[in-house]
């Protein structure tokens, strides 16, 4: 992409709630990206810590986590590994394209956080939007922690449990209710009260290591799979072609790392579009491998019969997958206070904004203010947890929101960037980008919208 020869969105400050608009979401970024404070003498110099391979593994870092559980229950849904692959791949051309538009923006408006870029570039509105679509995103993302930490010490408090009990009968401390809630007031909690998470930030390493793991235990079980593990039926095709669709939901969940993209882009010792390019690309194909050998492997040992959760499908007793369980619970309990931070600063931005209030004047304020929305927002999504058992139907929805991030926002930015542009002719390629971002805002418009209601749809038959 040729850099814009006009400002782009030139009248955003005219858009501000208050003078700390650009304080509103700075801290929305990965605790392990350092960057530099944002002035005009340092942005584009080169003055990032993150070399060109460090920013591959951040953002690798970023897109794999729990998600991948689901793929293989979304190449289940989606009709067999040749749909599910051909889906990804296909959706892949776009969120590689999304985070390269990300940074064309980002480096054209001089902001370095993805709801500063949308607010720059596309106004008020879609900024709004954006900064809402964020704080509900991790709002359910963080419903859907609580979920597999429950899911997973069912599993591991089976095989610990192993006298024989009268039916309908249990004990108190291995009910499901009670071990989420007491991990989540004791691990949880403490932890996402902090107003900095910088102590956190090595934490990536070990989610990776985590997905990894469970990625090569998947693959080891299906090559040297166990005798009671006998797949109930492999489906080569999809039932209907909307049922292809249920699958997208899970592929945007699992890609959508372009949230902190931008952060990462700024972070970069040479932040170029042409470099960054090629960090993402060589990122979403390890992401690609990752995804793929755990959707196929898992699909293909338990076929149609696969659970939400790929874990859940294995025997309690099975150690490695044990192993695997363990560290899926690690990684949550660590990634939970980063996702909590990341909403609970983009409400803080909102709400200063509103009021029209600045950060110095609030500041005796905010201690109470940040334990209010913290317990809140961890007492809520506890509840919903605790009876939102299946994490199928919190992914279908927060993957439909998934889309919005990796097409629409993308698409709108890299539309009001051409339409910015002086020229006095409009060449080929102009009208290519304008036409792909349209498509990019369609498609993803219209991901989210089948998505969201073919899960509402579909929580209200159940």
């Amino acid at each position: 992409m040729a850099q814009s020869t006009g400002s782009i969105n030139s009248d955003y400050k005219d858009w501000e709630w208050s003078a700390d608009a650009g304080e509103r979401a700075r801290l929305l970024q990965s605790p392990s990206v350092e960057t530099v404070p944002k002035s005009g003498e340092s942005q584009g110099n080169g003055l990032g810590a993150t070399s060109a391979l460090g920013a591959v593994f951040i953002v690798v870092n970023a897109a794999l986590g729990a998600g991948l559980l689901n793929f293989p229950a979304a190449f289940s849904m989606a009709g067999g590994v040749a749909v599910g692959i051909a889906l990804q791949m296909c959706l892949l051309i776009f969120i590689i394209g999304g985070l390269v538009i990300l940074a064309y923006c980002s480096q054209a408006s001089n902001e370095r956080t993805y709801q500063e870029v949308v607010w720059a570039v596309c106004g008020k509105v879609p900024g709004v939007l954006c900064e809402v679509a964020i704080a509900v995103y991790t709002f359910g993302t963080c419903i859907a922690f609580l979920i597999i930490i429950g899911d997973q010490e069912d599993k591991i408090i089976a095989a610990l449990v192993t006298e024989p009990e009268e039916a309908g009968s249990s004990r108190w401390y291995t009910d499901r209710k009670f071990t989420i809630s007491i991990t989540a007031f004791l691990l949880i909690l403490p932890l996402s009260i902090p107003k900095e998470i910088g102590f956190q930030k090595y934490a990536s390493s070990l989610s990776v290591i985590g997905t990894w793991y469970v990625t090569a235990v998947i693959i080891i079980k299906y090559i040297w799979p166990d005798k009671e593990l006998v797949p109930v039926e492999i489906p080569t095709s999809p039932s209907t072609w909307t049922a292809v669709f249920n699958a997208v939901p899970t592929i945007c969940f699992g890609f959508q790392c372009h949230v902190s993209s931008v952060p990462v882009f700024n972070s970069m010792k040479q932040p170029e579009v042409k470099t960054w390019g090629a960090v993402v690309t060589a990122a979403m194909v390890i992401a690609l491998f990752v995804y793929t050998g755990t959707g196929v492997c898992g699909f293909l040992t338990f076929g149609a019969g696969v659970e939400q959760d790929v874990l859940l499908s294995y025997p309690s007793n099975d150690i490695p997958v044990a192993l695997a369980r363990a560290f899926i619970i690690l990684c949550v309990l660590t990634s939970y206070p980063i996702l909590h931070f990341c909403g609970r600063a983009v409400l803080e931005g909102l709400w200063l904004r509103y009021t029209g209030v600045t950060v110095e004047e609030d500041v005796v304020r905010e201690r109470r203010r940040r334990l209010l929305q913290t317990i809140s927002w961890f007492l809520l999504t506890l509840l919903l947890a605790l009876f939102i058992p299946d994490i199928g139907k919190v992914i279908s929805v927060i993957g439909g929101l998934a889309a919005c991030f990796i097409f629409v926002f993308p698409g709108l930015c890299l539309i009001q960037a051409k339409l910015s542009e002086i020229q006095e002719t409009r060449a080929i390629s102009w009208w290519a980008q304008v036409s792909y971002g349209v498509f990019m805002v369609t498609l993803g418009a219209f991901i989210f919208g089948q998505t969201t209601a073919n899960a509402i749809f579909v929580d209200l038959t159940a």
